[in-house]
């Protein structure tokens, strides 16, 4: 049996552009971003397989793998829309596929035994690659602040970076996920032209509130739990703060009801996995 790993991926990823270069036609600055995409993407799964000691994929990532080919097609037709129209039917095609088979590989993973904190890493972050592109077109031709749809999920990260009590897990929470599938269905949506107007743009303000309350939630719940600051010399002692649960990883934007994600794998304690990497620390 063939063994499939990251460069395998990104000789698809390769096709995938070619095709829609010999089809709809993709230009320099479409190439450009896609590539660095496939590269980046190439490059940080084969840092988490190696610290995982693994050197090939599992079946549920080999199904990732090909989701996210598809998500670099969207990413270079989007970025190809800023200086020509955009093949709509062919983008959006390629995104409900997408969506697709990502409700396809966390059944693979639990068929055939292959959970793993990798592969739900993997998943969620071709997740936000794919909301920030759609988010990126949207913008583009509807409403500019759409961008912060997708963005928001990366400022939340950057914020992780900057604010030490920004890292802590977050606990299940169901309207999370709920407000994030909303997010992806107005966003194909409105890029398929079945929301146009008005009646995109209120859609569009609508999901945008109910993202700023659920990230809103999730900020102030991080930041009531936040570590207290050492007292001076002479000040009463601190309330003691209670030890922090492990809690299950939880995506605070991509993981939603319609797409199943993988959880981490049974007997393992789940863990926060830095961004830049699909791996544990």
């Amino acid at each position: 049996m063939m063994r499939i790993g990251p460069l395998s991926g990104l000789a698809l990823q390769v096709a995938v552009l070619a095709g829609l270069a010999g089809t709809v036609g993709v230009g320099p600055a479409g190439w450009l971003v896609a590539l660095a995409y496939g590269v980046g993407t190439c490059a940080a799964l084969t840092r988490g397989l190696h610290r995982r000691g693994a050197t090939a994929l599992g079946p549920a990532d080999r199904v990732t793998l090909t989701r996210a080919t598809l998500v670099g097609g969207v990413v270079a037709l989007t970025v190809d829309s800023l200086d020509r129209p955009a093949p709509v039917p062919v983008l959006v095609g390629l995104t409900v596929v997408a969506l697709v088979l990502d409700g396809v590989d966390g059944q693979v993973a639990r068929r055939t035994g292959t959970v793993s904190e990798l592969g739900a890493r993997f998943d969620m972050e071709i997740d936000a690659v794919l909301l920030m592109a759609l988010s990126g077109y949207v913008a583009a031709t509807v409403a500019p602040w759409a961008l912060a749809i997708g963005g928001m999920r990366y400022a939340f990260v950057l914020a992780s970076w900057l604010l030490p009590a920004m890292r802590r897990p977050l606990p299940p929470r169901y309207w999370r996920k709920v407000v994030a599938a909303i997010q992806g269905i107005v966003l194909v949506s409105v890029t398929a032209g079945v929301l146009s107007g008005p009646l995109a743009v209120g859609t569009l303000l609508a999901a945008l509130a109910l993202l700023v309350e659920s990230f809103g939630r999730d900020v102030l719940w991080l930041w009531l739990r936040r570590a207290p600051r050492p007292f001076a010399p002479g000040a009463p002692p601190a309330r003691a703060a209670l030890p922090a649960r492990r809690l299950p990883v939880e995506h605070p934007f991509v993981e939603h009801p319609l797409v199943e994600h993988r959880p981490p794998a049974e007997g393992r304690q789940p863990v926060a996995v830095p961004v830049g990497s699909f791996s544990r620390p």
